[in-house]
């Protein structure tokens, strides 16, 4: 386990990292902008271009008769590249104009006229279902019978839950310069998280073969899921300038137009009925879930997915039904977003968690404990048939109950609790403690797997190309702390290239928390090949005189000829990164020879406390004037994955995160504002690669979590478009924001065979975590005479106006409608 520093930290902090728009203009690069609708659903009568062509430095306005193929989409190709017709959200591009300068294009956009015939837009998932408007089918994943379940539960429950969207908010806008090339081949730079995407729907766009296509990616300022699918157009927009004009071609969306034009977290609006005893396990569960999918697929059938599968996140529930359906709107396509869509199908159940303990007068941590995954009883399995292995769970509530002093605090915010009520102070409080269960692996089963390629130079440093897309997370840092270890070497002798499809084609996305599991178990298998030939000629090599190796001799040929194979690497072996590894270490070690410290260290039968050495440098120097490959590729697949997307069965995932948090707020009682106050996080991550990068993964997932639980609220428009489109209204968290009182830890657990080196993904499960958050809010209010019955409903996010609705129920109800609109 390392504690170094993320890679490119010592460039980030000096301004001198390369992104998109930092590349060195070329001679004759031109700037595209994107006219988009300020519609959400109209035909276009006319487009007026003549103003806008004359406009000097303008080279060209192009349209949707201009592509190939028009028509793109991750799973449903149902998106226009362009509109033609029809627009379909507000934000929807329809021409692209080419000027020598950003200022000419800009200008030019402002003077092309489109004329529009309203067309009735649904706005809402109400309004969606009403029209039957919907994109795919509904799915439903069910165990046991819950209808008679139900009725047989000693109490019920139902409600539903309002989950908002919320904006990626990431630094870097939508980027991408396109070059053209000779025979017409295109090379894409693009801020992507899935080159091999962009690369297709530039290649269909434009009528190319994808090998005419190339596109690579250096690292993205920020993804978060944004960058997944919606990066593809962008980069076909500049291919197709640059393919027209046959000159470079730059675009860079301004952060106004980008957050109008992209997709965000699809909202949700769920509803649930739940049967559970006196004590209050839950016996039977039944919840739908509608999601505000836009106006075109993207990814929501899959984001839909992964919600189902996490409606139950850390509790066993015997009889279990969830139904999803995505609904058709006129808002801009939702996508990807850290968690996909598991924060909305377990904010559903820790809703219900806590609406149970309200009915029954108990602490929600208790009923949460009861209804815990355990292997007691047969209560590990989940309602899709897959077993929980490795569960920390039970251990990670008691341990967290403890450390974080959970009951006493509890104790004393009662007490103090009580004076507000009395008047004697303005501050309610509120402690929650949640835990997360989060699947580790695409749920769609061709898309876990991964390529990579090593090259080791003649002075023994490394190159190393992998199918991984950094953006700021560290996959790039973990994968080269991978190879160097498993070759004894400094970190600094290993160089991450950047993704490009012409060394690793036919990629994953770069997502599902999945980035190093895929990327860096090729790259290590890729290693190993490698390695397994330098250890067979170390052994060789170390037998003769050194004044005899090969690269003393000149290329005389009067050196003994060493011929060495892949031992080690049978049928069986090749796709399991932890065939030939010690588990404590994770490094694998081959006829006895051990890489460490820039040395090759070989048996000694002679001498048995003094092994034979050579350095790593000279040893790759010989292999070279050996004619003994230094390269090699590789590619690893997940093995074992069985879910049944038509059944809704079987083993959706490599193996679950999971962590614990203790969250405490304040409630100011007359302005609604919520400050949380401490954070406790005890997080399940395996043995980390990194574990300074894991923390600041940890904590930045749980900050941006908070600002989707509290802060980050869309705002529309009657007509459908967006309000809340900059920073100065968009409210993400702050330093200000961040808890003066936050605590991290990991758990210590070296079970995870499932996985490399026995390590578990980051990225999304902690995001999960800043429901504790949430629910701590409600925690606060629930004391209030109001809500003696009746639990607290507050949409999520919890903004302070939504707070203060819950505060003051009687004076909002009376308020008269402000004609702005919150949805989705």
């Amino acid at each position: 386990m390392s504690t170094l520093p993320h890679d490119s930290a010592h460039n980030h902090v000096r301004g001198l990292s390369e992104f998109i728009d930092d590349r060195p203009a070329l001679r004759g690069e031109v700037f595209v902008e994107v006219l988009f609708s300020r519609q959400a659903h109209a035909r276009i009568r006319d487009i007026e271009l003549g103003r806008a062509l004359k406009h000097p430095g303008v080279l060209g306005i192009y349209t949707a008769k201009d592509f190939h193929h028009n028509l793109w989409g991750t799973i449903f190709k149902d998106q226009p590249l362009l509109a033609d017709q029809e627009v379909n959200f507000v934000g929807e591009a329809i021409a692209l104009i080419a000027a020598e300068t950003r200022d000419s294009a800009r200008v030019a956009r402002s003077l092309i006229r489109v004329a529009y015939e309203a067309l009735p837009a649904i706005l809402s998932i109400d309004q969606a279902k009403a029209a039957q408007s919907f994109i795919a089918g509904s799915r439903k994943i069910e165990r046991g019978n819950v209808e008679t379940a139900l009725k047989s539960a000693p109490h019920q429950l139902q409600g539903n839950i309002i989950i908002r969207g919320a904006d990626h908010f990431y630094l870097e806008s939508q980027a991408a310069i396109a070059y053209p090339k000779e025979d017409g081949q295109i090379e894409v730079h693009s801020s992507s998280q899935h080159p091999t995407e962009t690369q297709h729907v530039v290649a269909h766009g434009l009528g190319l073969p994808y090998r005419d296509v190339v596109c690579i990616v250096k690292r993205m300022g920020g993804g978060f899921g944004g960058k997944e699918s919606q990066a593809a157009p962008i980069a076909a927009y500049a291919a197709l300038v640059a393919q027209k004009l046959n000159r470079p071609a730059r675009l860079i969306l301004t952060k106004d137009d980008d957050m109008i034009m992209t997709g965000k977290r699809n909202p949700f609006e769920n509803q649930y009925r739940v049967g559970f005893d006196d004590e209050g396990k839950i016996v039977a569960l039944d919840v739908e879930l509608f999601s505000d999918g836009g106006a075109y697929a993207d990814l929501s059938t899959s984001i839909m997915e992964r919600a189902m599968l996490h409606s139950d996140n850390a509790y066993f529930i015997p009889h279990m039904r969830v139904v999803g359906q995505v609904c058709r709107t006129h808002y801009h396509p939702h996508t990807a977003f850290r968690g996909f869509g598991g924060p909305k199908g377990v904010a559903t159940i820790e809703r219900i968690i806590e609406e149970i303990a309200h009915a029954l007068g108990k602490d929600p941590l208790e009923i949460r404990k009861l209804n815990c995954y355990t292997a007691i009883g047969g209560r590990d399995i989940t309602h899709y048939g897959q077993k929980v292995e490795n569960n920390c769970l039970p251990e990670l509530f008691e341990r967290l109950e403890t450390s974080s002093q959970y009951k006493a605090r509890r104790a004393r915010i009662q007490k103090q609790n009580a004076k507000a009520l009395s008047g004697s102070s303005r501050l309610l409080r509120g402690i929650s403690l949640t835990a997360v269960k989060f699947g580790i692996s695409f749920t769609t089963r061709f898309l876990n797997q991964a390529n990579a390629l090593v090259i080791i130079h003649r002075d023994g440093s490394v190159q190393v190309s992998t199918g991984a897309t950094e953006m700021g997370q560290g996959v790039n840092a973990r994968i080269s702390e991978l190879v160097a270890q498993e070759l004894g070497i400094s970190r600094d002798e290993v160089r991450m290239m950047a993704t490009a499809t012409d060394k690793n084609a036919n990629t994953s996305p770069t997502a599902a928390s999945s980035g190093t599991d895929l990327n860096g178990a090729a790259a290590v298998l890729a290693v190993r090949k490698i390695k397994a030939r330098l250890s067979e000629l170390a052994i060789q090599v170390l037998k003769i005189p050194e004044s005899r190796w090969a690269r003393h001799t000149a290329g005389l040929g009067t050196e003994p000829e060493i011929e060495v194979s892949i031992e080690g690497f049978e049928k069986d072996k090749v796709n399991d990164p932890n065939a030939d590894a010690i588990w404590e270490t994770g490094i694998a070690s081959y006829h006895g020879v051990t890489f460490k410290d820039g040395m090759v260290l070989c048996p000694n039968l002679d001498d048995p406390s003094n092994p034979k050495q050579v350095s790593f440098a000279a040893l790759v120097n010989e292999a070279y004037h050996h004619r003994i490959s230094l390269s090699d590729y590789a590619h690893y697949r997940i093995p074992g994955l069985s879910f049944n997307k038509l059944t809704g069965r079987g083993d959706a995932f490599m193996y679950f995160t999971q962590g614990a948090a203790t969250s405490e707020v304040s409630v100011d009682l007359d302005t609604g504002e919520v400050k949380v106050l401490s954070v406790d996080i005890l997080m399940d991550l395996g043995r980390p690669v990194n574990e300074a990068l894991d923390l600041g993964q940890v904590t930045g997932a749980f900050i941006q979590g908070m600002g989707w639980v509290t802060t980050e609220k869309l705002h529309y428009n009657k007509d459908g478009a967006l309000l809340a489109y900059s920073p100065s209204t968009y409210k993400i968290p702050s330093i200000q924001d961040t808890p003066r009182d936050f605590k991290i830890e990991l758990l210590a657990n070296d079970r995870n065979f499932a996985n490399l080196r026995g390590t578990k993904a980051v990225g999304e499960p902690p995001l999960l975590l800043s429901l504790s958050v949430w629910t701590a809010i409600h925690d606060a209010l629930k004391g209030l005479p109001e809500y003696k019955e009746h639990y607290p409903r507050m949409e999520l996010p919890a903004t302070q106006e939504e707070v203060l609705r819950a505060l003051m129920p009687e004076k909002f109800a009376r308020l008269a409608p402000s004609g702005k609109s919150s949805a989705p």
